[in-house]
């Protein structure tokens, strides 16, 4: 694992953060479940390839989807500005909270030493989840194919809503080209420099132009899957450990407000559709438990 880490930390600083593809990720981790269980037998290593190989064809899929989801109806701005200066306006002063955050903690030039933080929970949605699903692949069959389930049923929701309501971000609002309908700054990886590593936020910033689509903000998958991997644990987690689990979620939001990445409405609408992926899925799998029973 100490190989494996070295060789990782050299990809990102001089590749850059394994983001834009899903196979390459899912190659890192099954690099870390090689090294993590190196002494078994290579025909359990390649049962990682049997696995996972769909399931990562299916998010690059999802990928390339989500770039065309732009292409039939017009970006909505105006009303996601309206909602975060109605809902928060009164402690603002009448602007947007990304508005707000990025005049009492931004400076131009400078790199805070929060913004490093701010960075690397930007980065972590890459990594998080499938790191959680690999895991529970390893440890318990019955609960990764639960995890799986949630998961896709969220990026499908995700997906349909990008085709039918594309939202354009703070950041895109800001533009010049788009009316500069408010004044902010895209700022999520400019932590990368204070801890020099340049060619990680130069990667990202050339994937959040070419490969992402600008106006897929509704809802946020970002914190949907911060969410996501925290509520499918609460059962089975002390709830004294509750609020140090939330607080992946809630610096994941800071860091999207912040950042100029996401409103709040885009937020709050990412937290819904994980409620109602776990109503869903669980109604599901409860359904189809009683069917396996009368079969049985």
């Amino acid at each position: 694992m100490l190989i494996w880490a070295a060789l990782f930390a050299v990809g990102v600083y001089f590749i850059g953060v394994p983001t834009s593809d899903p196979l390459i990720a899912f190659g890192w981790l099954w690099l870390a479940t090689i090294a993590w269980r190196s002494h078994e037998p290579w025909r359990t290593h390649l049962r990682f390839l049997r696995d996972w190989l769909p399931i990562c064809l299916l998010l690059v899929l999802y990928n390339v989807t989500r770039g065309y989801a732009d292409r039939f109806f017009a970006p909505h701005v105006t009303e996601l500005i309206a909602f975060d200066k109605w809902a928060f306006g009164g402690i603002t002063g009448g602007l947007t909270p990304t508005e707000w955050l990025q005049d009492n903690l931004w400076q131009p030039g400078v790199v805070q030493w929060w913004e490093v933080a701010v960075s690397l929970v930007y980065f972590s949605h890459f990594l998080v989840m499938p790191t959680i699903a690999v895991v529970l692949w390893m440890r318990s069959r019955e609960q990764w194919a639960r995890f799986m389930r949630r998961w896709f049923l969220l990026c499908v929701l995700g997906l349909i809503t990008y085709f039918f309501y594309p939202a354009a971000p703070p950041w895109w609002a800001a533009l010049p080209e788009h009316g500069n309908l408010i004044e902010a700054v895209r700022i999520s990886t400019h932590g990368w420099d204070a801890i020099g590593l340049h060619g990680a936020g130069n990667t990202l910033n050339a994937l959040q132009v070419e490969a992402s689509n600008p106006v897929a903000a509704m809802p946020s998958l970002h914190t949907a899957f911060a969410f996501m991997s925290v509520v499918f644990f609460l059962p089975v987690v002390k709830r004294y450990l509750w609020p140090l689990l939330f607080a992946y979620p809630l610096s994941m939001t800071f860091t999207l407000v912040y950042t100029a990445e996401h409103w709040v409405i885009d937020v709050l609408v990412g937290w819904a559709y994980v409620g109602v992926v776990f109503l869903v899925m669980g109604a599901v799998e409860r359904w189809w438990g009683r069917r396996r029973g009368a079969l049985n």
